[in-house]
């Protein structure tokens, strides 16, 4: 596991390092300007078209599409997720408050770069043999781009990270959570945790969708508010802390009281675009297998949801989970600690015990979305690469993954956290190597969404199509 450990860590750093991070916001940056700024330019449409528009799927005999509302909540249960906890006080710890404000950088260019990914998905989609819906960057890459070996890559390190960051790591994190919040048995919530998933997974897409449509607002909501409740009582160093993120986001903070050596505006940039990039999933090619299965009548439309998934997920909760960490001083007042034990601590010095109950439970709500929602892509890209028989298998494999992410450490003592901090960071690398194949389809396909995005203006304009 150390020689694992040691190439893994230089391919990381890599992958999450100053060149690729600018080869993803060059990217959202290029796209940006050439589709002529859509996150601003639809901003008002796309909250009339998401929180105003029926969400009703077609009722043809066999159709087994899903509303949009209900695609989009399925891909924001996999990308909202323990990252918007834990990685956000991650990037805090090591790039300091700065790095608050380079997430919402990554963010705005994100918000068009995931846009791009829902329009193409949408619009190269196939159907599979059992009438699904298929899509994706693979099918982008191979019906688009004619980049079958591409597609094939892109399906392999998907099905790859699935196993640690969609399975393993996130069972792990809810049970942690819980054991936390509540000193329940790690044992006793995998078992759990694997039972609730089983009864969801086993009815596939419309089973997934409908429990995510209902679980994913409550569980943001259930934060957001225990956030601002936070925030609100410790409204007096709100101020100090907006402060301190823009100033070190290009001032170096060595001289913060309790300031953690090793803080600079380097480590602001890298850790706050690469935290930010894990948290919304802009870039890596995931949520739009997902979003692909809407029913929706123009690709563009579908994008609009593109852009409210990742301004929810970075613009609100992980600027939610920065402030509470930033104004109750946790951060400076208690630089051993990062991760998930940051956040949790920060929530305890900003309302006592119910704010430990809370950030515990939305933790394990997020980890147990991310779970679902990860569960249709490892399942879209394992049958793209092996075929439809290949689904109960990945069923039971998603079921044992979850059991051994959540008591795998109490099994095997000491190897099992070694084994869970590798499985963690294997999947980092892969998450990110995910996004190299997507990123060159987009690069590639940036002329079709750029002619999808002017067919949609005119028909909007003509009355063909209604928001």
């Amino acid at each position: 596991m150390e020689t694992v450990a040691y190439y893994n860590g230089i391919v990381n750093g890599f992958i999450w390092g100053p060149v690729m991070l600018c080869f993803f916001v060059g990217t959202g940056i290029y796209l940006t300007i050439l589709l002529g700024f859509p996150q601003i330019k639809y901003f008002v449409i796309v909250w009339k078209e998401v929180l105003g528009r029926k969400k009703k799927p077609q009722e043809e005999s066999g159709d087994k599409s899903i509303s949009s509302f209900a695609a989009m909540a399925t891909a924001m249960a996999a990308t909202v997720g323990t990252g918007n906890i834990a990685g956000v006080a991650t990037a805090l710890h090591l790039g300091g408050p700065g790095a608050l404000i380079w997430m919402l950088v990554s963010a705005l260019f994100g918000m068009c770069t995931k846009f791009s990914e829902v329009v193409l998905a949408v619009h190269f989609r196939k159907k599979d043999d059992h009438g699904d819906w298929r899509g994706g960057t693979m099918y982008i890459l191979e019906h688009g781009a004619g980049q079958k070996w591409l597609a094939m890559l892109f399906a392999l390190f998907t099905v790859l990270a699935s196993f640690g960051i969609g399975a393993a790591v996130q069972a792990n994190s809810a049970a942690e959570g819980l054991r936390m919040g509540f000193n329940l048995p790690n044992v006793y919530c995998g078992i759990a945790l694997a039972i609730l998933t089983g009864l969801v997974i086993v009815g596939g897409l419309k089973s997934l969708s409908t429990v995510t449509t209902y679980l994913v607002p409550f569980m943001a909501i259930f934060y957001i508010v225990g956030s601002i409740i936070v925030i609100g009582l410790n409204i007096s160093t709100v101020p100090a802390a907006i402060a301190a993120a823009i100033k070190h986001a290009f001032v170096d903070p060595m001289a913060l009281p309790g300031a953690i050596a090793g803080w600079s505006v380097k480590q602001a940039v890298s850790k706050g675009i690469a935290r930010g990039v894990f948290s919304n999933e802009a870039g890596l090619g995931s949520a739009p297998m997902v979003h692909a299965t809407a029913n929706v009548d123009h690709p563009v439309r579908q994008g609009l949801y593109g852009i409210f998934e990742v301004f929810v997920d970075t613009i609100i909760i992980c600027s939610m989970t920065a402030l509470v960490v930033l104004c109750t001083g946790t951060l400076t007042g208690r630089p051993d600690l990062t991760g998930a034990q940051l956040s949790l601590v920060a929530f305890e010095n900003g309302m006592g015990v119910v704010g430990k109950y809370i950030l515990s439970i939305g933790l394990t709500l997020f980890a147990f979305t991310t779970i679902l929602g990860w569960y249709w892509y490892a399942e879209t890209a394992a049958t793209y690469i092996f075929g439809l028989w290949f689904k109960p298998f990945m069923k039971v494999i998603w079921l044992i993954l979850i059991l051994v992410g959540s008591f795998g450490s109490q099994l095997f003592g000491t190897s099992g956290n070694d084994f869970l901090s590798v499985l963690w960071d294997l999947s980092d690398t892969l998450n990110g190597l995910m996004a190299i194949p997507n990123i060159i389809g987009l690069l590639i396909l940036s002329k079709v969404v750029h002619r999808l995005v002017k067919e949609f203006d005119e028909k909007r304009k003509n009355g063909e199509l209604k928001i």
